[in-house]
């Protein structure tokens, strides 16, 4: 497999399975920088290292840190002395932003969307997430708040669980033919060669052979 295509490029199509371990990929590499971050905190004297004899695998890195970057009381609420690990973190979340639109971008090819339906399953609710403690507590908020909801349950069902288009649809060939082609074509085995389907008998003719005639009588 082409892992540059696969974590960083935009086209073709992905099946379920390949989203999922996108995902997993993306927690193993939050939990490396995370446990960088919690280094950086003890660097910095805010943890001990008496007081722990464990690696706190952070998986502080999440869709969250994108929003939380474009609201201002992120920062308003910081302490000076955790900027270094926001400053940490906000640098590693492009990368993982990128492997994520990227693969749920193919993976909504294989479910014969556009990638413009992120803005809908991921976009909306998570904005609507991140700034709806500064809604006032209304009943008018409520159709909103269900309709993010329905939104983000509509796009985890959608793009996580249902299978792809079989076939070819217009962003490509289907991932599971391509899969089940070449699982076949490396699971059969070579065919021999058969020499007696490969020879052919042929009769002998009923001609006499050359330079013999049949006597005429006179």
């Amino acid at each position: 497999m082409d892992w540059t295509w696969y974590l960083f490029r935009f086209d073709g199509r992905i099946n379920r399975a390949l989203l999922w371990q996108a995902l997993l990929i993306v927690m193993l590499l939050a939990a490396v920088l995370g446990t960088i971050g919690e280094a950086i905190n003890v660097f910095n004297g805010h943890k001990s290292t008496t007081t722990t004899t464990t690696l706190i695998f952070s998986l502080d890195f999440n869709l969250d840190e994108l929003f939380n970057a474009v609201d201002p009381r992120s920062y308003r609420l910081l302490r000076s002395a955790d900027r270094p690990t926001l400053i940490f973190k906000l640098s590693a979340t492009p990368l993982f932003l990128w492997i994520y639109l990227a693969t749920a971008n193919k993976r909504l090819h294989d479910r014969n969307r556009s990638g413009w339906w992120m803005i809908p399953f991921f976009v909306v609710p998570g904005l609507f997430d991140q700034f709806s403690d500064l809604l006032p507590k209304s009943n008018w908020v409520v159709p909103f708040t269900l309709a993010a909801s329905i939104l983000w349950l509509w796009g985890l069902v959608d793009m996580f669980c249902l299978r792809g288009t079989s076939g070819h649809n217009r962003f490509g060939p289907d991932p599971l033919a391509e899969t089940e082609d070449s699982s076949a074509s490396a699971s059969s085995p070579a065919k021999s060669w058969d020499q007696q389907s490969e020879v052919e008998i042929v009769p002998p003719s009923a001609s006499p052979p050359g330079g013999m005639h049949v006597k005429r009588s006179a």
